[in-house]
This record gives structure tokens, sequence and C-alpha cells, in this order.
């Protein structure tokens, strides 16, 4: 059994009703089928839905704390921009941020009508983070299934994780229901593809 024997810190971030908790637990659980030790560790906003939600996880040979600090973070993966946007500041030099193209304001926006904030890819990049979008739910509804897009983001971040794909289906195989098993490998496959051609972790 093959792995990185450098680990990562990855952050997960969103909101309420998008699947952050599952996608994080895969991810756990890939590293610790991997042989890693992990700590893994979650927030949720004061909204069940709707409100902020984080979750943190760590690999590597040891881990000694589940919560990264700023700074630190390998992998940022945001399922909402605005989200991407509040935690980029834990993305460590050479890091990345993998956004969802999807925007969901925050209820105090939407109470006081206060606008979206426009071009946050072109901010982050900016400042110099290594950012990619992606239109995970336009793609996932094209391959006839819309709750398929985390899978698709999971499979482009696990391209960075130095994780092999034989842990990540297995985990996939054991955690998720069989009826949707297969259109979830293939949204992984084309995550994975997807982030191969663009961007590599330093």
């Amino acid at each position: 059994m093959m792995k990185n024997n450098i680990g990562k810190n990855i952050l997960f971030a969103g909101v309420g009703g998008q699947g952050i908790l599952l996608i994080s637990e895969l991810t756990a659980r890939a590293a610790i089928h991997t042989d890693f030790d992990v700590k893994k560790t979650e927030v949720h906003g004061a909204a069940q839905r709707g409100g902020s939600v984080v979750s943190h996880v760590r690999f590597a040979e040891k881990v000694y704390s589940p919560i990264s600090k700023t700074g630190e973070v390998d992998i940022l993966l945001s399922l909402e921009k605005l989200e991407g946007l509040r935690w980029a500041h834990y993305v460590k030099d050479g890091g990345i941020i993998l956004l969802n193209n999807e925007e969901r304001s925050p209820q105090p926006m939407t109470e006081k009508k206060v606008e979206y904030p426009q071009n946050i890819e072109e901010f982050l990049s900016s400042k110099g983070y290594n950012v990619q979008i992606i239109d995970a739910v336009s793609m996932a509804s094209a391959m006839g299934n819309y709750r398929a897009a985390n899978t698709i983001l999971l499979g482009a971040m696990a391209s960075h994780t130095g994780i092999d794909d034989e842990h990540w289906f297995a985990v996939m195989k054991e955690n998720l229901n069989p009826k949707i098993l297969e259109l979830n490998l293939q949204a992984f496959e084309m995550g994975k593809k997807l982030s191969q051609k663009v961007l590599s972790v330093a």
C-alpha cells in the first residue's frame, strides 16, 4: 500500500444543506483507508440550513490537532463562493482554492438587501491564491442528477491529496447508497480529470 508521507490539511466550507459533512467524512475515511493518522472536526452555523458550515480534515503520519491554523491549509474546497472568500485566509502559500460556482446570499444580506460580492474568483487570484472555479451543479445536471455536484468537487479535490483512487472508491462503495453509487463514481472521475488539467499543489 502506497501513501503520500506528507499529508494534507483540507478545509471544507459552505452553507447548511450542501452536503459538506458527507464529503469531509468521505475524505477522512479515504485517508484512514490509506493508513494515515486523521483528525476531523466541523463547525455548524446558527441555522441548520443556510448557515455557515466548515469542516477541517487533517491527515499525515501523525496529527495532533483537528484544526488547521490560518495559512496552513493545502486545499480549501468551498461549495459556495462567498464562503470561499470568507475562509481563504486559511490557505497557505502555494495552496489551492476550489470554488463551486454557486451563490447563496446569507440571510442577513438578504434582509438588508446587500448585494452579493462580484468577481470573487478574480479578487482571490489577485491576492495570489491558486483558484479554480468549478460549475459543478451544471455538470452534474448534465449527467442527470444535480445532487452529484458534490462528488464532482470531491473528485477535483482528490486529485491533489495524494490518496490513490482505490481508497476513494472503497469508501464511496462503503458509504454511498448502491442506487447512486455508479453515478457518483462517474462524477468523481469527471472532477478528477477536470482539476488535473488546471492546477497542481505546490
